[in-house]
This record gives C-alpha cells, structure tokens and sequence, in this order.
C-alpha cells in the first residue's frame, strides 16, 4: 500500500529555515504527480507546491514563491521541501501528497485530486 510519512518540522526563528522530508513506502515513487499542503488551525488545507509525475513543471503559489523549493528523490522514494525566510504566517501543520499522473491535467492545488497523504509535521514560526 502506497504510504507517505512527513518529518523535520519543529520550532523556528523568523526568517530561519527548515527542511521537511517525506518518505513514501509501499510502492515506486516514479509516474506520480507530488505536492506539499499546510493547515493552519482555523483554515482550510492550502496547497502550496506542485510537481508534475516527471518534474517538468513545478509550481507554487505566491506566497512561498521564491522561499520554498520541492523536490524529488525518486531513488530514495523521498519528496523535500526547502523552506527559508520564514514569518509567522507560515506556522501550520504541513502535509506532503502523491498520486498517479491523470489523464487530464498533471498536477493541482486541488487536495481531492491527490490518493495520498502523509499524517502532517508541525511548523511554528515566532516572531
């Protein structure tokens, strides 16, 4: 069973870093579109970085645009997010997704697009 596991969350300083891996199991990471999620408590679960199943196109939105990096160890079956520059705004619960590449479309902010999801890993941000 295809199965992701988010870890390297943790307490921050404003504009410090972080790097949150996510280890997937249970099957070969190859043929699937990734993306990385947050959840701050109130709001709804935004998604904030896309990759397409081969890493042609990569996507963010604004707001981590130029701060965050996703990528992809197909070997290690691993999906990282690089993350700088943090502010308080960025506190959240982040989770890391797959699923197979559709049909139509090759990737999505959409969270009911993605079969997988990893549990969530912490980040808090002071000020």
């Amino acid at each position: 069973q295809f199965q992701l596991a988010e870890s390297g969350g943790g307490p921050v300083h404003y504009g410090g870093s972080l790097r949150l891996s996510c280890v997937v199991s249970g099957s070969a990471l190859e043929g699937h579109a990734i993306a990385w999620f947050r959840q701050a408590p109130g709001k709804d679960r935004e998604g904030i970085s896309s990759m397409t199943s081969t890493g042609e196109e990569i996507h963010y939105i604004d707001a981590v645009k130029g701060r965050f990096t996703i990528s992809r160890d197909n070997v290690k079956r691993m999906i990282y997010l690089e993350m700088n520059s943090l502010t308080p705004e960025d506190t959240a619960v982040y989770y890391c997704a797959a699923t197979p590449s559709r049909v139509s479309g090759s990737w999505s902010f959409q969270a009911g697009w993605y079969d997988y999801w990893g549990q969530g890993t912490q980040v808090t941000v002071s000020a």
